[in-house]
């Protein structure tokens, strides 16, 4: 009888845990929590906004904090770093053609995080489709930032030494220290994601 008796206590006790543990996890919140909601879990609602308007998405910061501005913000702030007519027609046009091509690499790469939300939405992936799509996601993302860093290599040569160097101090680069600050413009939690910053 007595170990009858501990193997009850035994097992009620081990039931009782394993009851709590659920409680308690499903208490916590989670990273995802909320993501679920979304149409590509991958994609928050501002991600697909940023992309389909051919924003920066955070893809720039290894031009950007290189003293090597891009178009976009060169023309937001065009009259603090006195930009001659010149040199705000160049740079128009270098960001004219960099939009339209973002737009048509940032729908691709919608596509392709939608082509993956698909294949698990139906339960039907097989490890080789699973890693086709990833690979497929991973080119039309690549291009995407292509696209926005490569302007970033066109804007330097249109620019005087002193330009660039006031252009860096009104993004508030002088700290060397990206997550110090948040440059004007730039949505401050992808901001902050894409530099890890804490």
């Amino acid at each position: 009888m007595p170990l009858l008796g501990s193997a009850q206590t035994s097992h009620s006790t081990h039931a009782h845990g394993a009851n709590a543990a659920p409680d308690k996890a499903s208490a916590m919140p989670t990273p995802y929590a909320g993501f679920e909601q979304r149409d590509i879990k991958s994609l928050s609602e501002q991600d697909l906004v940023e992309l389909r308007e051919g924003s920066g998405w955070g893809l720039a910061p290894a031009a950007e904090l290189n003293g090597q501005p891009g178009p976009s913000h060169l023309l937001a702030l065009r009259e603090p770093l006195a930009l001659t007519p010149e040199q705000v027609t160049a740079i128009e046009q270098i960001y004219a053609e960099m939009k339209a091509q973002a737009q048509l690499a940032g729908e691709r790469y919608i596509e392709a995080e939608a082509a993956i939300e698909a294949g698990f939405r139906q339960d039907q992936l097989s490890p080789e489709t699973l890693r086709e799509l990833i690979m497929a996601a991973a080119q039309a993302r690549a291009d995407l930032r292509f696209v926005h860093l490569s302007r970033h290599l066109e804007t330097p040569p249109l620019l005087t030494p002193e330009q660039i160097e006031r252009y860096n101090t009104l993004r508030g680069y002088a700290t060397q220290d990206p997550c110090d600050a948040v440059p004007e413009g730039h949505n401050a939690e992808m901001w902050r994601r894409h530099n890890q910053c804490d």
